[in-house]
Formats: structure tokens, C-alpha cells, sequence
């Protein structure tokens, strides 16, 4: 369980031992009354299991193909081992048409056996 999961859960139980209003609740989170109602049904039938994202561990809905991003990582591996990030993700662009969003962090250095890098279709 998250930090924000944990201390969701502490607020929720302040409203069911009677010690926070709804309102209140309402605002500590910044989310309207129905979300709070839904997540006080959660914790009442499935306890605090049910605050966990049941998104947690499952790849996004946006990730493209691995051998699309195998390319993309030899190519740079390849050719532009020297480059920063930027400069890689634009002659990627450029030169190959893979093109790699700006706004993706490089959690890890192109170079490492684990490189993490967000990829993009240039036609999408």
C-alpha cells in the first residue's frame, strides 16, 4: 500500500468511527461526496484491499510493441551512444521515423541493461 493509499485509508476510518464528517473527508482529499461514499462502500464490503489500485503492476494501455522498442534502443545503442536524450529522441525522429515523446523520462540511461523509455508511433 501507497503512502496516499495509507493515509486515504486513516482519513476513511476517522469517517466511520465518527471522529470526521463526509464533508470534511471531502476536502482533506480533494474529491467530491460521491467519491468518498464510493470509497467508504469499498472499505465497508472489501476493508483496505479495496483502496489499492487494481491497476498496480499491469503494463499501460499505451505501451507499443517490444520489438518497436528493442529497435528504437539498439538503434540509439548503436548510433547515437554519445547523445543526450533529446538529441537521440530527435534524429530517432529524423532519420529512422521512431519517433520518442519529449515529455517521456529516462528513468535509466539509455546504456544500461534496463533502459525504460516511452514510445510513440510518428503517423499517431
Amino acid at each position: 500500500m501507497s503512502k496516499k493509499e495509507f493515509d486515504r485509508l486513516e482519513v476513511l476510518l476517522g469517517v466511520q468511527c465518527g471522529r470526521l464528517r463526509v464533508v470534511d473527508v471531502c476536502e482533506l482529499l480533494s474529491l467530491k461526496r460521491r467519491q468518498v461514499s464510493r470509497l467508504l462502500a469499498g472499505l465497508k464490503h472489501g476493508g483496505s484491499a479495496s483502496l489499492v489500485s487494481r491497476r498496480r503492476g499491469r503494463p499501460s494501455n499505451n505501451r507499443l510493441p517490444e520489438a518497436y522498442r528493442d529497435l528504437a534502443l539498439s538503434l540509439v545503442r548503436e548510433r547515437y551512444a554519445d547523445f543526450g536524450p533529446t538529441l537521440a529522441a530527435e534524429k530517432l525522429a529524423e532519420v529512422h521515423g521512431c519517433a520518442i515523446s519529449r515529455e517521456t523520462r529516462w528513468r535509466r540511461s539509455i546504456h544500461g541493461p534496463a533502459a525504460i523509455i516511452q514510445l510513440r508511433n510518428v503517423g499517431e
